[in-house]
């Protein structure tokens, strides 16, 4: 029996994680592979088939104060991870996105465990803030590195990692995305009226720092467009009270939705209101209109600004993929409800905005590459075995 082990977190981690191990189980029989992953994520790495030790989900959070909640719980877990290596260690290692625990858990098993092989799937955006310390960190413990944007391939070849430009693995989920018509009416909504989705949190800390401005801007968006109605998919059962009340506090005429009909409330949408992460692409891949936030605390803010320089172009994965402006970008202290709502009705009431940004989509989704991400993926991780 194989094993392989996965380290991920965070709800878009957990979402990569899920499909990489049914690729990897769908691959390794065709090898004639026995095959076990193990790992750390979340619920759908366990609804494909893995072993889960510990759910990460609800322990991400990016920034300085941001992290300081988690910092305790994240060093236990990394010690009950190590103790489980060591007890078990595996064949292969897949660190999967989230930097920070990566790398530790990276570089104990460089240590203590130099024989198992470690695969970057996902790697860090060090190509997007190049700081040269933690592209050196990712090097350190990559023997394959798995690349999903076109740039960040480019990037880590020149940095000297063995990298594969294997494309984005939403490409595969989203073939076929799901018409607006068709979703209303798993919704049970009418067809006709405006519709708008707002996407605020998928931490706990983006309850704080985004939602109360993306509502506020969803609140004059209702109150210059009469009637449109508002669906919120909740990511995490934990936030549902929390959302519930915040909506009702701003006066939404909104519906929650549990995370099983996400997807059909993006599709559902005339414009999605979006926070900065991967289901921007998600969106992209829909083709509906977005407008893309992001906050942090103020300190956290100052610190990357004025501190570690970050001066990179764009955060949204939809620009990033060809390094150019599809979606706007509301970051920080642009992140006002008045800008928020003045660039979603624009998309709301102006047809050519919305027909140049779903026409960009389309020059994005080529440069995800092509289906079969899933399955080129796992086959360069299997090619790792010893």
């Amino acid at each position: 029996m194989i094993r392989v082990f996965i380290h991920t977190g965070e709800v878009s981690g957990d979402l990569q994680g899920g499909l990489l191990t049914e690729a990897l189980y769908r691959q390794a029989q065709q090898r004639g592979i026995q095959l076990e992953v193990v790992g750390i994520g979340g619920t759908r790495m366990q609804a494909a088939g893995a072993e889960i030790l510990t759910d990460t989900v609800r322990l991400s959070a990016i920034g300085l104060l941001e992290a300081v909640p988690y910092y305790w719980q994240g060093l236990q877990l990394q010690k009950q991870v190590n103790e489980y290596l060591l007890e078990n260690p595996p064949d292969l290692m897949v660190l999967l996105d989230y930097m920070g625990p990566n790398i530790a858990v990276g570089k104990f098993v460089r240590q203590t465990l130099p024989q198992v092989p470690i695969v970057y799937y996902i790697a860090p955006q060090q190509w997007v803030f190049s700081t040269r310390r933690n592209t050196q960190n990712v090097l350190d413990v990559s023997d394959k590195l798995l690349a999903i944007f076109p740039e960040e391939a480019t990037y880590y070849e020149r940095a000297g990692a063995n990298t594969r430009w294997v494309g984005h693995p939403l490409v595969d989920i989203f073939a076929e995305p799901m018409t607006q018509a068709v979703a209303r009416q798993e919704l049970g909504m009418p067809e006709a009226g405006k519709v708008v989705t707002l996407l605020p949190a998928s931490r706990q800390q983006e309850l704080v720092y985004i939602m109360p401005a993306m509502f506020e801007a969803a609140a004059r968006i209702q109150a210059e467009l009469p009637g449109t109605k508002f669906l919120i998919p909740v990511s995490l059962p934990d936030f549902k009270e929390e959302v519930a009340e915040a909506a009702e506090t701003y006066g939404l005429n909104a519906r929650l939705v549990d995370k099983a009909d996400g997807r059909r409330a993006i599709a559902a949408a005339d414009l999605v209101l979006n926070k900065s992460g991967t289901v921007n692409l998600e969106v992209a891949l829909m083709r509906v209109p977005q407008v893309v936030v992001y906050r942090l605390s103020n300190l956290t803010a100052f610190v990357a600004k004025y501190i570690v320089r970050f001066t990179g172009k764009y955060v949204s994965p939809v620009n990033l993929m060809e390094n150019k402006p599809i979606v706007p970008e509301l970051l920080q202290w642009d992140a006002t409800p008045e800008k928020i709502s003045a660039a979603g009705l624009a998309l709301l009431t102006d047809e050519a905005k919305r027909t140049t940004m779903i026409d960009a989509y389309e020059g994005m989704r080529r440069a995800m590459g092509e289906v079969g991400v899933g399955n080129r993926a796992a086959n360069e991780i299997l090619d790792m075995l010893p």
